[in-house]
């Protein structure tokens, strides 16, 4: 565990899975308490490695590998963010379960988990609002994210403490987890 001032959750899962919905929404939760999300995508690095996709052999740049993420970054953030005396850091995205750097950081770990199908639904939607087309986000998708989901996300999970369903938004969980947290708070002597 890190420190006794701040509670460090946790929270992974595939592309399109929940994360970022999932931590907003605890964040409302916890408005009486100081509380800052680092999202992880806001580490990706510059140069990032590609994947050939085992069929089509097309090379992709490679988002869904660890390699693509600055960690040190994000951990250099995470330890600024501890000065500023936050009562619950957040860190969401593909490999926060994955890195065991960070995974000593967390109180509590979750994982979001979601059915492919789904996931790839919500992918195009989110990215077609980007405009990117319906084929380019399809075929990345084939071709890289479902392989590197099944080498460094899916497996993630067994790090986790508890597993939310990301098919919906998990009230109950979210009202389970938020009490967790503020126990926690008022056990570690704030008020």
């Amino acid at each position: 565990m890190n420190t006794k001032e701040t509670i460090i959750i946790g929270i992974a899962g595939g592309s399109g899975s929940g994360k970022s919905t999932f931590s907003s929404h605890l964040e409302d939760h916890l408005l009486n308490l100081k509380v800052k999300v680092i999202h992880m995508d806001d580490y990706f690095k510059e140069d990032k490695p590609t994947i050939t996709a085992p069929y089509t052999q097309i090379e992709y740049e490679d988002h869904n590998h660890p390699d693509s993420f600055d960690f040190d970054k994000l951990l250099d953030d995470y330890k600024q963010l501890l000065k500023q005396e936050y009562d619950v850091i957040i860190i969401e995205g593909l490999m926060t379960l994955y890195n065991n750097d960070i995974r000593k950081l967390l109180h509590l770990k979750i994982f979001i988990d979601c059915q492919a199908d789904e996931r790839i639904v919500r992918r195009i939607n989110r990215n077609l609002a980007f405009g990117q087309s319906f084929e380019d986000i399809t075929s990345v998708y084939l071709d890289a994210v479902r392989y590197r989901h099944q080498e460094f996300v899916e497996p993630s999970r067994w790090h986790a403490d508890i597993i939310l369903n990301g098919s919906s938004l998990p009230t109950i969980g979210t009202d389970i987890i938020s009490t967790w947290i503020k126990s926690q708070y008022s056990r570690l002597g704030h008020e």
